[in-house]
């Protein structure tokens, strides 16, 4: 009898364990967001500083950078922002020569009516956004008096282009409303917001009627109040797009509304699609995570830990071997994203900062 009792004991604690193993490995496929292996320190910090090298290295003399030899003052804007998110400045650090290169670039691309950019560009307000981002992010650091007064100049330009160039929905297009015939979408309207946001914190005046008009913008292309996203544009309609969305979130967030009625909902929408990582259905996956990324990294605690540590993981594994990323825009637009994100930790830049 004690003899069966210990077979059975040994059988029994066998298929226990198979049970629990089996509703271990079920929980986690039904549920991502416990799929979170800490990605290590040292792992993080060589993706990154192979990322960091190759922007530099493919840097043009002249200090900008294309992505196929188009779009030079939106990839100089991106690609300064992650060189500034390490912690260089235009005086200090590893990438002060190259910090420095790129802003002497935009500040020579600032036209007389504020544009920073080229108006035969077909997508040039997304230049402007980023080099007026970047350039913002500059001047709290630079010590230089003159250079301090350039910069001011330039940015308090670019802001009445911001004003000139805005659709009389309140949002923005590829191109001004002038040159566009007023058509609006989201993403270049987040763009606008978040450099304008940047301008702000750095202490350069920013009409508040620009921002308001923008905002109500936002709150017309909401589906459902939110629960069916943000679509592409006014005009044009369409329906809830998750990249979109997450975009409107931090422009949102960089406008002061943190309490704005549409963010429960829209936080809902874009988790149903964008938390799963691996989930490249809904296209443009590179660039609703630039701002996915931002949105979960602002709400911090678990949500930010367990996407932080998916993300990360997979940024990290498709890293090419020369310290680039590939994708939709070309490898400079990827590289420059990617190395936004893997630095928000870093707390650097306060556009980004919780």
């Amino acid at each position: 009898m004690n003899q069966f009792a210990s077979v059975y004991a040994i059988i029994h604690s066998t298929m226990t364990r198979r049970f629990l193993y089996t509703i271990a490995i079920c929980t986690l496929l039904h549920c991502p967001t416990m799929l979170c292996a800490q990605v290590s320190d040292a792992d993080l910090d060589r993706a990154v500083s192979r990322g960091l090298e190759w922007l530099a290295n493919n840097q043009s003399r002249r200090g900008y950078w294309t992505t196929e030899g188009r779009y030079p003052a939106a990839m100089t804007g991106m690609a300064g922002i992650a060189l500034l998110a390490e912690g260089s400045t235009t005086t200090q650090g590893k990438y002060a020569p190259n910090i420095r290169a790129a802003a002497d670039f935009l500040i020579s691309r600032s036209r007389r009516n504020g544009l920073i950019g080229e108006e035969n560009d077909d997508k040039y307000t997304y230049g402007h956004g980023f080099g007026l981002l970047f350039l913002s992010q500059v001047l709290g650091e630079e010590e230089d008096l003159e250079r301090r007064e350039e910069l001011i100049d330039v940015i308090s330009r670019a802001i009445l282009f911001c004003g000139y160039a805005q659709t009389s929905a309140g949002g923005w297009g590829y191109v001004s409303a002038r040159d566009g015939n007023d058509f609006d979408e989201g993403s270049t309207t987040i763009t606008q917001v978040q450099a304008l946001r940047a301008a702000r914190n750095a202490g350069i005046p920013v009409p508040r009627e620009i921002i308001d008009r923008a905002i109500e913008y936002i709150r017309k292309c909401a589906i459902q109040e939110g629960r069916g996203g943000i679509q592409y544009s006014l005009k044009s309609g369409g329906g809830g797009r998750p990249a979109i969305s997450a975009a409107a979130i931090t422009g949102l967030f960089n406008a002061g509304e943190y309490d704005d009625p549409l963010i429960p909902n829209l936080l809902v929408f874009v988790d149903r699609h964008l938390g799963d990582i691996n989930n490249t259905s809904q296209g443009f996956w590179h660039y609703a995570h630039y701002y996915y990324a931002q949105v979960k990294y602002r709400q911090g605690g678990r949500e930010w830990e367990n996407y932080r540590n998916r993300l990360f993981a997979r940024l990290i594994r498709e890293q090419s071997g020369d310290g680039s990323w590939s994708g939709s825009y070309g490898r400079v637009y990827v590289t420059s994203g990617n190395l936004t994100i893997l630095q928000l930790e870093n707390a650097n830049l306060p556009i980004y900062m919780r």
